[in-house]
């Protein structure tokens, strides 16, 4: 048997699992496509005319590098939020910025807190750094402020992760309640603020951005209501000095040329934005209305996806699920205790929900045995 170069412990003790599988890794098994894909919370009503008509008239400059100080795209994000540019750092969409903060922060065996069920993508840096997670659970359905608070103080955690709104459920804090917990944490940790869903929920679940406290970064995505998922782009707002610990790892290439100006001209079109916006809404509805006529309990989401509580346990959730996926109907479930009784729908064009009302039924009677 050959040898090899030895990884680093840390890499060496990881389990090989991903975060995700992805729709298009399901469908090379399966050897068909999905009818629906609506699982993975993209927007499949896409990007902006605007957008759509600038990438393509800037196709043939794809010869040439990005700016590597992605210099007009911190531009146009910090006069959208009203801050200077040094407050501002683009990466490779959030998953990106959060491989980066979890290098910054997180020394190995170091306690890092997050709910237990939420964004599976956070944990999976934090192994890759040696961090050892600390998890609470949810409370009805929403994760428990106090209880990512007590885990903070108890373990001297150097980070905490929050998602407002929130991905698996949907749900959402509002304003005054995060800055109580904001103000509530100790000085010395860290809190990411996942905001990827920011523009589709309330205005009221999103606080002013105050960029003077050194111990928050607000993270938001082009991958969710812009409809860009595909060009991997996001960015953060924080404290000058954090961007500047930013700038130190980051990498200067790896936002490309096409995402950056994509993520300006999104920018630009508010007006699309909220068609988008007023699309998912009645998206939901609609979701909520499949569910409940179909005898199940939607909850509230401020999201583009719809958690449904399938009314049993996890493993009746899993054969909901796997039904559809048998029906060429791609979604998604949570997967922690107590979430775990549900099945996630991302909002879709009109023929794919169509396509899910047609087939739930179906995928129901299948888990109940009949």
């Amino acid at each position: 048997m050959r040898l090899r170069p030895p990884l680093t412990p840390i890499i060496a003790a990881l389990p090989s699992t991903v975060p995700f599988v992805g729709p298009e890794a399901q469908e090379r098994e399966r050897g068909r496509a999905f009818r629906a894909r609506i699982g993975a919370n993209e927007s499949s009503f896409g990007p902006s005319p605007r957008v759509i008509a600038r990438m393509a008239e800037i196709a043939r400059d794809m010869w040439m590098y990005c700016d590597p100080d992605n210099y007009d795209l911190k531009v146009a994000a910090a006069a959208h939020h009203d801050v200077a540019v040094e407050n501002v750092v683009v990466g490779e969409g959030i998953d990106g910025l959060l491989s980066l903060v979890a290098r910054m922060y997180v020394a190995s065996g170091d306690a890092v807190v997050t709910s237990l069920g939420a964004y599976p993508t956070f944990n999976f840096h934090v192994a890759g750094v040696g961090g050892r997670l600390v998890t609470v659970p949810y409370e009805n359905d929403r994760e428990s402020l106090d209880g990512l608070l007590m885990a903070v103080i108890k373990e001297d955690a150097p980070l905490v992760y929050l998602s407002n709104p929130d991905n698996p459920m949907g749900s959402w804090w509002e304003a005054d309640e995060i800055i109580r917990f904001i103000k509530a944490l100790p000085e010395t940790a860290m809190l990411v603020l996942d905001e990827a869903y920011g523009e589709l929920g309330p205005a009221s679940a999103l606080p002013p951005i105050d960029i003077s406290r050194p111990n928050v970064i607000r993270m938001r995505t082009f991958s969710k209501a812009y409809g860009l998922a595909g060009i991997r782009c996001g960015y953060a707002v924080a404290e000058a000095q954090v961007i500047r610990y930013f700038e130190k790892i980051r990498n200067h290439y790896g936002v490309s040329r096409m995402a950056q100006i994509a993520g300006v001209e999104a920018l630009a079109d508010q007006a699309y934005l909220e068609t988008v916006v007023a699309r998912v809404a009645t998206g939901r509805r609609r979701i909520t209305d499949i569910a409940e006529q179909n005898g199940l309990k939607p909850l509230a989401s401020a999201t583009n996806f719809v958690t449904i509580d399938c009314g049993h346990d996890a493993a009746f959730a899993l054969k909901v699920l796997q039904g559809l996926l048998s029906r060429d109907v791609f979604i998604r479930k949570p997967m922690a205790p107590g979430l775990d009784r549900c099945i996630r729908v991302s909002v879709g064009l009109d023929h794919e929900l169509d396509i899910f009302a047609e087939e739930l039924p179906g995928a129901l009677a299948a888990a109940h045995g009949n």
